[in-house]
């Protein structure tokens, strides 16, 4: 029997990656990702396309609401900051932070965990190439992967310890970028996008846009993404 893990799946290069890691370490992947409210929920259709030549064995999305407490330039009506130095990239909280959002995420990945007897979650948080997101650093992950282990039937009672893996920490984004090629991920079915159109094209301007284009020109490969 393969062992089964829960992916957070949003779309994106970095869990589109995550998930194809997961497959190559042979797990059977749930991948579950979240209507929120963000105003790129264009991610969603790519999570679909991602899940779906990844070969995820399941891809379910989950519908919260985190408009309800807004602020961040994702879930309420803050202009999405363009064009950034990439001093101020790496200094700093940007108001495209949503509050609580990863941990809010892998509680729910940890329930669907417990429930599918699954002892591994992966998530794409990174601390070399990011936006100095709090919930994206080791401190963060290592604290919850903790408190997994104890708030938890699957941990507590019946002794199935959880691990929240997060291989892309410590890599930049043209590590990821090689890293996934290697792994047969087709980035042109990602989008990173803070402010995509309605048609799924990037805006090629916000901090994740740039990000994104600085890590397939230090990977040297082509960038398939769509940009407006």
């Amino acid at each position: 029997m393969k062992k089964t893990a829960v992916i957070l799946l949003s779309g994106g290069l970095d869990s589109a990656t995550c998930l194809a890691m997961a497959r190559d370490q042979g797990f059977r992947t749930l991948a579950i990702s979240f209507r929120y409210g963000q105003r790129h929920a264009v991610e969603l259709a790519a999570s679909q396309r991602v899940a779906k030549a990844l070969g995820a064995d399941r891809h379910q999305i989950v519908d919260i609401d985190l408009r309800a407490f807004g602020g961040s330039a994702l879930t309420a009506d803050i202009e999405v900051p363009k064009d950034r130095p990439e001093a101020e990239l790496e200094s700093g909280v940007p108001i495209t932070y949503v509050p609580a959002r990863n941990t809010i995420f892998l509680s729910f990945a940890l329930a669907l965990a417990e429930v599918e007897d699954a002892a591994d979650i992966f998530i794409g948080v990174n601390a070399v190439d990011y936006s100095g997101y709090p919930d994206c650093r080791p401190e963060f992950v290592a604290a919850f992967e903790a408190m997994a282990n104890l708030a938890t039937k699957a941990a507590a009672v019946d002794g199935r310890k959880l691990t929240i893996h997060a291989p892309l920490m410590h890599l930049t984004k043209a590590d990821i970028i090689k890293t996934g090629q290697k792994l047969g991920v087709d980035y042109g079915l990602t989008i990173s996008c803070y402010d995509p159109t309605p048609e799924g094209e990037s805006c090629g301007h916000c901090d994740s846009c740039q990000l994104r284009k600085k890590g397939f020109a230090e990977a040297g490969v082509p960038d398939p993404t769509r940009y407006a």
